[in-house]
């Protein structure tokens, strides 16, 4: 709820139901996984807590500034191997690409993968991959977090949890995952009140309990380029 770009984001109603309803929705469709909502102690964020209750979902609160120690904390507690990590600002994350992101991690001796990050060379980098903003998924073994957590020390990285992992490549196996169309132009990230009317402009525009897929925002996108328009940098 302490958002400084736009505070409260995550429960701004759509439809009658706050964003992150759109989030579990379409994250609840990733069978033999365990979803959980790690949020802060903050006294805002109860507000999140009682909701993703309802939604009979468990929740996790931690440390509000040091999101690292909250995901460590999270993940030992639970006696997690494997996270995969996705944000309560994507309301319309494909299952299927976190699926195909876990199946790659699944068949590779991978530390971490992420559909954000790509080799150019021979360094890697911060890269769409071809996805729209607002499609990350970043999967992670609990060893590589445990190690961010005790060697990192920089505001950033214990900020954005992974970025110690990303950018030592001479410790960590990385992966990464793209896609086969560009489609990096798009914004459909909940960052900016803009944003935020675009996402709401699509969803009004799809039936109740819609679980969206990307093939179908980029179809509905192209039939209606005016909005699109909306939030472009």
């Amino acid at each position: 709820m302490g958002s400084i770009r736009l505070p409260g984001k995550v429960m701004m109603p759509i439809k009658n139901y706050p964003l992150m309803h759109y989030v579990m929705n379409q994250i609840k469709k990733c069978e033999n996984t365990k979803i959980l909502v790690a949020t802060s102690t903050s006294k805002k964020d109860d507000l999140i807590e009682n909701y993703i209750k309802k939604l009979n979902f468990e929740v996790f609160r931690g440390n509000e500034n040091d999101v690292l120690d909250r995901y460590y904390q999270c993940a030992k507690k639970k006696c997690a191997k494997i996270i995969v990590r996705i944000s309560a600002d994507s309301p319309l994350i494909d299952h299927k690409i976190i699926k195909e992101c876990i199946n790659k991690f699944e068949k590779n001796d991978f530390d971490y993968l992420s559909n954000t990050i790509k080799k150019i060379n021979n360094v890697w980098v911060e890269d769409f991959n071809g996805f729209p903003k607002g499609y990350a998924v970043e999967i992670f073994r609990f060893s590589a977090l445990e190690r961010a957590w005790k060697e990192s020390f920089e505001p950033s990285d214990r900020e954005h949890v992974t970025e110690y992992i990303w950018k030592h490549p001479e410790i960590f196996k990385l992966g990464n995952y793209e896609n086969n169309v560009d489609y990096s132009n798009y914004r459909l990230v909940v960052d900016y009140p803009n944003d935020f009317k675009l996402i709401k402009e699509i969803i009004k525009n799809f039936p109740k309990n819609t679980i969206f897929s990307l093939t179908s925002i980029v179809k509905f996108l192209e039939k209606n380029p005016k909005l699109a328009k909306i939030n472009s940098l």
